[in-house]
C-alpha cells in the first residue's frame, strides 16, 4: 500500500528529531527553550507532556519565539471542552506575556498526572508573513478533564530560532516533564 502525503498530515519519514528535554529532580529552573534551532525545514513541532508546580489543580504554560515576551506580540482564540459543555475564548493580546499552550496540570492533582499538547509552528523560516501556530492538548484527572484547541500568531516576520516554555502561574516544570521537539519537511 502506497502512503500519499498531504498538506495536513505527512508521511512518517516527514518528521525529523531535533531536540529533546526532559526535566529532572530539581524542576526545569523555570523554563525550557530550545535554542539554535535549524532553518532546513518546512514546519516545526513541539511534543509536550508536562505538569507545573503550581499550588491548584490547573496550570497553563506561555511559549515565546525568539525570547520575545512582549505581550502585544501575540494574539489567540481557542475552544474548550470538558465532556459536559463546550466554550471558546480569545485574546487579542495574550492573558499574560507570549501565547498560551492548553491545559496542564498543577502540582495539586493527583501525583503522576501529566496534560498534552502537540503544538505546531508554520512555516517557521517564512520572513514574508507573520509566524502562525496551533496547538491540541488535554488532560484527565479522576472524573475531570478537558481538550483545547489553540491557535495563535506571532506579529513578528523574523524566522523563528528559538522557541521557550515557562509555567504562566508557576516557577517551573516538575520532574518527569518532556518537551520534543521535530522539524517537518515541505
Amino acid at each position: 500500500m502506497q502512503i500519499l502525503a498531504s498538506p495536513f498530515f505527512g508521511v512518517s519519514g516527514d518528521f525529523q528529531p531535533i531536540a529533546t528535554t526532559t526535566v529532572g529532580a530539581g524542576g526545569s529552573n523555570g523554563s525550557v527553550t530550545f535554542s539554535s534551532i535549524p532553518q532546513t525545514f518546512k514546519h516545526l513541532q513541539v511534543r509536550v507532556l508536562a505538569r507545573t508546580d503550581r499550588a491548584s489543580t490547573l496550570d497553563v504554560s506561555y511559549f515565546y519565539l525568539n525570547s520575545d515576551t512582549t505581550l502585544s506580540n501575540y494574539t489567540l482564540h481557542g475552544l474548550r471542552g470538558d465532556g459536559a459543555s463546550a466554550s471558546s475564548f480569545g485574546f487579542s493580546t495574550a492573558g499574560g506575556t507570549g501565547t498560551q499552550s492548553p491545559t496542564l496540570p498543577g502540582n495539586s492533582l493527583t501525583a503522576e498526572m501529566f496534560g498534552v499538547f502537540i503544538l505546531d509552528i508554520l512555516d517557521y523560516t517564512n520572513t514574508n508573513k507573520n509566524t502562525t501556530m496551533r496547538a491540541l492538548g488535554g488532560l484527565d484527572y479522576n472524573g475531570g478533564g478537558r481538550v483545547e484547541l489553540i491557535s495563535g500568531v506571532w506579529i513578528n516576520t523574523a524566522a523563528v530560532t528559538s522557541i521557550s516554555f515557562a509555567s504562566a502561574n508557576a516557577t517551573e516544570f516538575l520532574q518527569y516533564s518532556s518537551f520534543a521537539l521535530y522539524g517537518i519537511k515541505g
